[in-house]
């Protein structure tokens, strides 16, 4: 689930040089340069994306100078002497033509000048990119549906009616963005128009991608084709702008790997590799440890300014390793998987305070920044990816299970507490004192301990389902102490307290699917039939509070008794709060977990197993 959406998100402006500095006499010096360097070089062709002050895409529009490359042929020694002559001649022409592009170019005005070089830099880089092997170079794959991509329809015909009425609550989130946000982010479901988050930088159609794996779950087939159009057509990485690492892998990333595994269209295995290449400058730091931000033009990186003195943020680079893990295996390259493994052996060289991982990270020095610990926002993906390596290993990782049930320990020993009240709460740790809040992004826990309760060491499998059980129970409760019995963005359990928020700041409720979440994960190990209630709760509450004219908002103050909307339609309530409703009313064959693992974006994956022939390059 998405741990930085709330947070302000601002892209510094850079500076450029613009060729409109150059004084007439700087531009022939240079026109005489590159004219001696033609010459000498025999035609080489240079590109220098990042200096517009060379005047490269002005001066050489053509890639006519070509040189022979391959050596020892018996060819060379016959027909050496007119080849050479040829090679002159050819030289003498491009240095021509060069001269005359040269004078042509210095007449023109400094802003045609400019433009010209964007659009050659652009057009370069392009196909720079795709020569390194995006496309049509992918390694051929033999495509077989992993099993339980579908399932059977329920048995109960109550149940069948209850996800019935999920799907249709899908269709008009659906309809609604299509009609009046289509191809934006997201949409504004109030004034009835697209809404963009900084978060992705350019990329659009945010919407389009995180619902497209619902889309083909619910058998929402002519919707599906629709999204597969746009994303084949209209899906565009190509962009100058800043993004955030984390959002755009979990939520494009994801949800291209999870739409090629469920229907194996191509488009989706190309995109989300062409993706996955254009994040891999984020982890040009000293340590490997990745940027928070990426411009994905210029590969240039930098973390969120707030973020104790320019860290990384645990929950943002502790969440790639199984997107990137299904890039290596779908491109057949293993750069992808070597950058999360680094990850991990750098994490393994530092020193837990308590074996608990704090939220800060500096990727320049490799050491913690503010010993800040939370399972909520900042902290929570990471410790859930740490489950699901395993997991998705086939349960070969040794080194990864091993991680997560230490930290899992350490929260226990030094987190988790009850209240007067009974309830089970994950408080949060800050130099070693707590804050005893649990946010709504703290609920996704409660089934991430359901999932990793078998795995569990020294027969504590019990004791985890029951841990994994009470903390249900307390994210449940803090729905039903709303008015409109909806959870709020956090909640506390102090000064007589308990399951309320008390900070206006922390009333909203913004669709997040994290209690539903587990909902379902504790209704796939348990089938007890509370789970399946509470989930219908939050459908009728959704219905009510929440649907408006062009789609579903989320609402400012959950205890109010007339709601507010904040008029924005999330992309991961399409991507994950329907989802999980569906599922939890879904049998147990539709996606089963032994064959899937849910990124934190609620896009199936499968497991990877080791018997499984690897794609050849």
């Amino acid at each position: 689930m998405p741990t930085a959406t709330i947070l302000p998100f601002t892209t510094p402006s850079r500076k450029s040089v613009s060729p409109s500095s150059f004084r007439l006499t700087e531009k022939f010096i240079l026109l005489l340069v590159f004219s001696a360097f033609v010459t000498l070089c025999f035609g080489a062709f240079f590109f220098l994306p990042d200096s517009s002050k060379l005047l490269s895409g002005v001066f050489f529009h053509s890639s006519s100078v070509e040189t022979n490359t391959k050596t020892g042929t018996d060819s060379d020694g016959i027909h050496g002497a007119g080849n050479d002559e040829n090679k002159l001649t050819r030289i003498r022409k491009d240095h021509e033509k060069a001269l005359s592009e040269a004078k042509d170019t210095l007449q023109k005005r400094p802003d045609e000048i400019q433009r010209e070089i964007q659009n050659e830099k652009e057009n370069v880089i392009n196909n720079v990119f795709v020569n390194r092997g995006d496309g049509d170079s992918l390694p051929k794959i033999n495509f077989q549906k992993p099993p339980g991509a579908a399932g059977r329809e329920p048995s109960d015909p109550e149940t069948k009616e209850k996800r019935a009425k999920i799907k249709e609550m899908m269709k008009f989130a659906w309809d609604n963005y299509k009609q009046y946000a289509w191809g934006v982010n997201e949409l504004k479901p109030v004034s009835k128009q697209g809404h963009s988050s900084n978060l992705f930088g350019s990329i659009q159609g945010a919407t389009i991608v995180d619902a497209l794996d619902s889309l083909y779950i619910m058998d929402m087939q002519d919707e599906f084709k629709a999204a597969t159009d746009w994303v084949e057509k209209s899906l565009n990485f190509n962009v100058n702008a800043e993004i955030s690492v984390f959002e755009v892998n979990i939520r494009f990333v994801g949800g291209l790997l999870s739409a090629y595994y469920l229907s194996g269209e191509e488009v989706f295995r190309k995109k989300a590799v062409e993706l996955g290449e254009k994040l891999l400058p984020a982890f040009n730091t000293p340590t490997g440890i990745p940027w928070a931000l990426l411009n994905i033009k210029s590969g240039i990186g930098r973390n969120w300014p707030w973020a104790s003195g320019g860290s990384s943020i645990l929950a943002e680079f502790g969440t790639l390793h199984l997107e990137f893990m299904h890039l290596s295996e779908l491109s057949g390259k293993p750069v992808f998987a070597e950058k999360v493994m680094n990850i991990r052996k750098v994490l393994n060289r530092l020193e837990k305070p308590q074996g608990l991982y704090p939220n800060y990270l500096n990727p320049n020095s490799g050491q913690w920044g503010q010993h800040h610990v939370s399972v909520g926002g900042l902290g929570d993906s990471f410790y859930e990816y740490l489950l699901k390596a395993w997991l998705m290993s086939d349960k070969t990782d040794e080194e990864v299970k091993k991680m997560y049930y230490d930290s899992i320990q350490a929260i226990e020993s030094h987190l988790i507490r009850k209240s007067s009240g009974g309830f089970t709460y994950i408080a949060e740790w800050k130099g070693g004192l707590l804050e005893h809040k649990m946010g709504h992004l703290t609920c996704f826990a409660g089934g991430m301990f359901a999932l990793g309760a078998d795995g569990a060491p020294d027969e504590k499998t019990g004791h985890q389902m029951e841990l994994a059980a009470e903390i249900a129970r307390t994210c449940h409760e803090s729905y039903s102490r709303t008015t409109l019995k909806l959870g709020p963005e956090a909640f506390r359990f102090d000064g007589g307290v308990e399951a309320i928020a008390t900070r206006q700041n922390e009333k909203y409720f913004i669709l997040r699917p994290e209690v539903i979440e587990t909902y379902l994960y504790m209704w796939r190990f348990t089938h007890d039939p509370k789970y399946r209630q509470w989930g219908w709760e939050a459908v009728q509450a959704l219905e009510q509070y929440c649907k408006v004219n062009g789609g579903y908002s989320g609402i400012r103050d959950v205890y109010a008794s007339h709601p507010s909307h904040d008029d924005v339609q999330q992309s991961f309530f399409l991507a994950e709060t329907l989802k999980y409703l569906y599922l939890l009313f879904s049998e147990d064959d539709h996606l089963p977990f032994e064959h899937w693992v849910f990124n934190t974006e609620a896009h199936p994956l499968p497991v990877i197993r080791k018997d499984v022939k690897k794609p050849e390059v």
